[in-house]
């Protein structure tokens, strides 16, 4: 079947914001607006088409990213709703990776939050071109040009203002368009279907014409040929303008900005018409950089058809119905039902079962998908997140996704012998689906122990347990994930002889184990000459050396920031043999760490707290009493104070209880994982 959309009308954008920003409430609008839906889904009501687990309509959050697709004029928008609490920032991440434009969500009122800057950041990361949609413009408080002034401040953007709003709060009644000038006004009966084009009111013409030259300057600092006939005309034309702002957004230069209210039904068409003009398709973004598997010299893949098929799994689910599903972003080349492919990461052959364009938690078959497209795919049963599948004949490694990891520990157990099989089977699908959620069995207790980044997604891990997997579990109290290090250094000799199977087993290495720098992870580095010891042997030393030091002296937590460095060593042309010096190397470091002054790191976490000016004293002793830093102490509008501090996750623990208690429930909070440092207070079998 050939191509029904020209990649050049292909949009596979993602929307990101603050959690309460409206992110589902704005998909909805879309896919209304667009014809995909008959009815707008609520999130309040638990009707919202893009939140479809149990989980997310009791709870009214985005919890997974789901993934739809529409028309609108003549483009296909493949469109991915994220989550917006911290807790599931890896499903942000995911998508980014894929996605060729972003829409960065704002509350008018509450404008740039703390999860606006980390998916701003991620999306920084990622090289996405953005456009930003500010919204709840008929929420009391709501202050456009504020937000505006946050963008620049906290995330150091440089919007360029595309609308403004008429009036705000109960009075917002429509926008200015100030490429074409004219005043949009909503018909509020019509659900914003029906919208008139009216001349600007005489009240905001200075302001419109004042925002008309900022723009118009904007645009024509992004050109040299439109600078100059800026400077000799004193003007440029609308498509100019246009020209010139899509460049600039494709590049990533500039963000530009646009207002609404998504559940008053107000701006949401104008900013689809905004993703068609501004934000880039497939073949605007060019290609996708690779890696060759043996040289790792760079490779590249045009976004064509024509081209050896590269693609990359970003998302796996279990489907009640169909089984393990595969999302996968398209980069070049074409996905048939059948074909044999190459995971490049694992290097096994995988078989394409199915291919299903998704919408939302509803499928549509279809027999082959294109280069630039969003596409599940049943019957791969060895990719993971972040794998490279592709044309055997001409294989490609992408680049991976990194994600964070767990900072906290629960351990559960099954209710029933029944359970125990089931339990193991459904940790390992929720951590194929989930890369930040692990499990382990704890070798010197025999429990299974999950961990994660956050307590809301260990809890929401545990429920899908029972409710998707039918497991009953006993569930222990949250626990922090420790970390090990060492604070001084250490030079240790091991020599090993013994005899294994009958063979003579000889291996002898000299190492210094001592800190590394934070944050720099462990490191290896081999300092002897290749007439002391053979590469070989080099090679199973630090394989011994890193497997120590998955586990650190004190409580056997995984160790951060070391270096090893070995000085000296020899072996003998009979004995000596690669397993001999990977278990001496180990030995070594093991003994090296336990002499080496270990201490235990604890996670310690970034906190914003929001709360009224009167309950501010409660609040900043509080967070000192958990041994809080207090990094600043700012206003954030009338009677509220934004309140930053660096507080160790292990004090933090109920928090959400108190901070309710101390501020009759007017306060709110959110956390990301910032560092570690040596824990003050460690548990008491330290």
């Amino acid at each position: 079947m050939p191509r029904s959309t020209p990649i050049e009308k292909v949009r596979n954008i993602g929307i990101m914001a603050h959690i309460d920003a409206g992110k589902t409430t704005t998909s909805e609008r879309i896919l209304f607006y667009a014809g995909a839906v008959h009815k707008m889904g609520e999130v309040h009501y638990g009707t919202a088409v893009m939140d479809f687990m149990e989980q997310e309509r009791e709870r009214g959050i985005t919890i997974s990213s789901a993934a739809t697709y529409c028309q609108w004029r003549d483009c296909q928008i493949n469109l991915i709703d994220t989550p917006g609490h911290v807790d599931f920032t890896v499903e942000v991440q995911r998508s980014l990776r894929v996605l060729d434009g972003a829409i960065a969500l704002y509350c008018a009122v509450s404008g740039v939050e703390p999860q606006s800057e980390t998916v701003w950041r991620q999306a920084e990361q990622y090289k996405v071109p953005r456009l930003a949609f500010v919204n709840k413009m008929d929420r009391v408080g709501a202050d456009f040009l504020r937000v505006i002034e946050m963008m620049k401040e906290k995330l150091h953007a440089k919007p360029v203002v595309m609308q403004l709003p008429i009036g705000s709060g109960e009075d917002f009644r429509g926008m200015i368009d100030l490429v074409q000038m004219k005043a949009i006004l909503f018909d509020e009966e019509s659900l914003g279907l029906k919208f008139s084009l009216e001349e600007i009111p005489e009240e905001m013409r200075g302001k419109a014409d004042e925002y008309r030259s900022k723009l118009v300057e904007s645009a024509a600092e992004l050109d040299d040929a439109l600078l100059a006939s800026y400077l000799e005309n004193g003007s440029l034309s609308n498509q100019e303008i246009t020209q010139a702002i899509r460049k600039g957004t494709i590049q990533a230069d500039i963000t530009p900005v646009f207002c609404g209210a998504s559940f008053k039904n107000k701006g949401v068409q104008h900013l689809l018409d905004a993703v068609i003009e501004y934000l880039p398709s497939p073949h605007d973004i060019g290609g996708v950089k690779g890696y060759e598997l043996d040289t790792h010299e760079e490779l590249y893949r045009n976004f064509k058809d024509t081209e050896p098929l590269a693609a990359l799994a970003f998302k796996v689910i279990t489907d009640q119905f169909v089984g393990r599903l595969t999302f996968m972003r398209v980069y070049s080349g074409t996905l048939k039902t059948g074909a044999y492919l190459l995971n490049t990461t694992t290097g096994k052959k995988e078989r394409i079962g199915k291919l299903l364009r998704i919408k939302a938690n509803q499928r549509e078959e279809v027999e082959e998908e294109y280069a630039g497209s969003i596409v599940a795919v049943v019957g791969l049963k060895g990719a993971r997140t972040g794998d490279t599948i592709c044309d055997a004949s001409q294989p490609i490694l992408l680049e991976k996704i990194e994600f964070a990891e767990p900072v906290i520990n629960q351990a559960v157990e099954p209710k029933t012998l029944a359970d125990q099989e089931k339990l193991q089977d459904a940790l390992q699908k929720l951590s194929d689906e989930d890369p930040t959620f692990r499990s382990k069995t704890d070798e010197e207790t025999g429990q299974i122990l999950i961990s994660g980044v956050g307590e809301l997604q260990l809890e929401i891990m545990v429920d899908r347990m029972k409710r998707e997997f039918n497991v009953e579990v006993n569930v222990g109290k949250p626990q922090v994930a420790y970390r090990e290090t060492i604070t001084s250094a250490v030079k240790q000799e091991e020599v090993l002889e013994r005899q294994a199977a009958g063979k003579a087993q000889f291996a002898h290495v000299v190492v210094n184990v001592l800190p590394n720098e934070a944050g720099k992870g462990i490191v290896f580095e081999n300092k002897v000459q290749p007439s002391v010891l053979p590469k070989n042997f080099v090679s199973a030393a630090e394989i011994g050396a890193k497997q120590a030091l998955q586990n650190g002296p004190i409580m056997s937590y995984p160790v951060l920031d070391v270096k090893v460095e070995l000085v000296g060593g020899s072996y003998n042309q009979t004995d000596s043999t690669d397993v001999a010096f990977t278990i001496a190397a180990s030995n070594a470091v093991r003994e090296a760490m336990r002499n080496a002054a270990p201490v235990l790191l604890e996670p310690v976490f970034e906190a914003e707290v929001i709360t009224p000016d009167k309950n501010m004293g409660d609040v900043v002793g509080d967070l000192n009493a958990r041994r809080g830093k207090i990094e600043s102490i700012a206003q954030q509008g009338p009677e509220i104070q934004v309140v930053k501090a660096f507080v160790p996750l292990s004090e933090m623990f109920g928090y959400v209880t108190r901070l309710r208690s101390i501020s009759q429930g007017r306060a709110s909070y959110t956390m990301k994982f910032s560092h570690y440092e040596q824990a003050v207070n460690p548990p008491s079998y330290y």
